[in-house]
């Protein structure tokens, strides 16, 4: 009997171990794999793996923020995994992005039904577009201070059984760990949320660093804060079918140019360009 079925067989009275015992082994389980690793930036890996195959979910992926506009993926199980955790960051909504302004499990069972679609349409369409039937968002992060997510997929409709959920939440607990304690190996110091996500991004070869400098040079262009400029470089990603990240890369390499956009009430553009929209060059 797997760990999984034993801890359904406790919750339907079939004379399963108690919850500290199955968190006993669960720890076990996650321990082992930690130290199969080796290489401490593998560890979040190996533990998000590990997860896929105590849980019945289909893939998983590790995300971790310093808010809306600072977001990276750390690791995920399979491709699927990974352009589910893109999609959130491109469209800036999902079960992740709730689960990072909630700081509380976002648990979304059916995608394709209309409470989910309704909460998330645009992400929910795309997701289902990619087999995608369910997400389980889980914040990372002590206390209130969230850091990220780790974000269950799978490729049916269906939530997770209360043991289930519990295994979700100690290895939610265990990732959230590890990312720690690399922190403190990375930068040796005590330190704010950003400068955590800025080491962690430095330990790892899949940051989003080019997003970040891309959307300093679409701020110039469009003489526009942040999150304006952040807004246009998604509103472009989903209209071309890419990524936020494919985006960024047109703008750094200055292949993309964004333009401030028309003034409807005097027909002039802001910032007194031709409102000629965003172009390649």
């Amino acid at each position: 009997m797997t760990l999984q079925s034993k801890q359904s067989a406790q919750s339907a009275g079939g004379g399963g171990p108690p919850e500290a015992e199955g968190r006993l082994r669960v720890g076990e389980v996650l321990v082992a794999a930690a130290r199969a690793a080796g290489d401490p930036r593998r560890i979040p890996d190996a533990l998000c793996e590990e997860g896929v195959r105590l849980l019945p979910v289909t893939g998983a992926s590790v995300s971790i923020s310093g808010g809306r506009g600072v977001q990276m993926t750390w690791c995920a199980t399979d491709r699927v995994a990974a352009r589910l955790a893109e999609l959130q960051y491109t469209v800036g909504d999902g079960p992740g992005q709730t689960a990072l302004d909630r700081g509380a499990p976002v648990l979304a069972a059916d995608l394709a039904g209309r409470r989910d679609a309704c909460r998330w349409p645009i992400f929910a369409h795309e997701a289902v577009g990619l087999g995608v039937s369910a997400v389980f968002s889980l914040p990372l992060g002590v206390s209130d201070a969230v850091i990220g997510t780790l974000d269950l997929y799978c490729d049916r409709v269906g939530g997770l059984s209360e043991p289930d959920l519990r295994i979700a939440l100690w290895v939610r607990d265990a990732v959230t760990c590890a990312l720690l304690d690399l922190r403190s190996t990375c930068a040796g110091t005590e330190e704010g949320a950003v400068d955590e996500v800025a080491s962690w991004v430095g330990a790892s070869g899949a940051g989003h660093t080019e997003v970040h400098r891309a959307v300093g040079m679409v701020m110039v262009q469009l003489d526009a804060d942040p999150e304006q400029a952040l807004d246009r470089m998604r509103a472009r990603a989903f209209a071309e079918g890419r990524t936020i990240s494919q985006i960024a890369r047109k703008v750094l390499a200055r292949r993309l140019r964004f333009r401030p956009e028309p003034d409807v009430r005097c027909g002039e553009s802001r910032g007194g360009e031709s409102g000629e929209g965003d172009a390649d060059e």
